[in-house]
């Protein structure tokens, strides 16, 4: 889901990122491990689209749908007994989408020690209304240096997502006209395989969006 035509008349006072700014914590337990006996990435990803959630529900307030999980980075194990603390903030917005920034920390829930960086993710959510369609969300105010570092970022991250995007739908459908051009029984595969495994894997960030 992508961000649609809105008029003037639909738009909206801005928010500072503060407004909306949450921590979500939880307790990892054997219910949430894999075979390796550490805690599922499957659980630290819902983890993650929790908290970001939330932000998006707050800041744009209504309903938000997640579109996509541009970046999920696993940097350390979480064991079972770790407290994990998601802290996910609205890094920027357009017409109706918001990418959302989330860090994972995690500490042993019985120790006053420090607690350690263990994930990061970006997500992308669309403001919806009542029938499912696209609404206006608030324009994100950042407050600070980092902020903004961190809206320019997401600018970057957004225009890398459109320009993948087209790359990957030019290719299909010059392979499409290519497979449509050859002559039956020249061996040409007409088979349209075309998973286009578009996770980014975009190295260890030591801070999130």
């Amino acid at each position: 889901m992508t961000d649609q035509a809105l008029t003037a008349e639909d738009a909206l006072p801005g928010k500072p990122t503060a407004a909306s700014r949450t921590t979500l914590s939880h307790i990892m337990t054997g219910s949430d491990t894999n075979l390796l006996g550490t805690v599922h990435g499957g659980v630290i990803m819902k983890l993650a689209d929790d908290a970001a959630g939330a932000v998006a529900g707050r800041h744009s307030g209504g309903p938000a749908v997640t579109a996509s999980m541009d970046e999920m980075v696993f940097l350390e194990p979480v064991r079972v007994g770790d407290l994990v603390h998601v802290k996910a903030q609205v890094n920027w917005t357009g017409r109706s989408s918001m990418e959302v920034g989330v860090r994972v920390l995690a500490e042993r829930w019985n120790e006053s020690t420090p607690a350690t960086q263990v994930g990061t993710a970006y997500l992308v959510f669309a403001a919806v209304d009542e029938d499912g369609k696209p609404r206006p969300v608030p324009p994100v105010i950042p407050e600070t240096e980092q902020d903004e570092r961190r809206y320019q970022e997401a600018q970057i991250r957004r225009t890398h997502r459109l320009a993948r995007r087209r790359a990957i739908r030019e290719l299909r459908e010059r392979k499409q006209g290519e497979w449509a051009d050859a002559a039956p029984g020249d061996g040409a595969g007409t088979g349209t395989g075309t998973g286009t495994g578009t996770g980014t894997g975009a190295g260890a960030r030591r801070q999130a969006g």
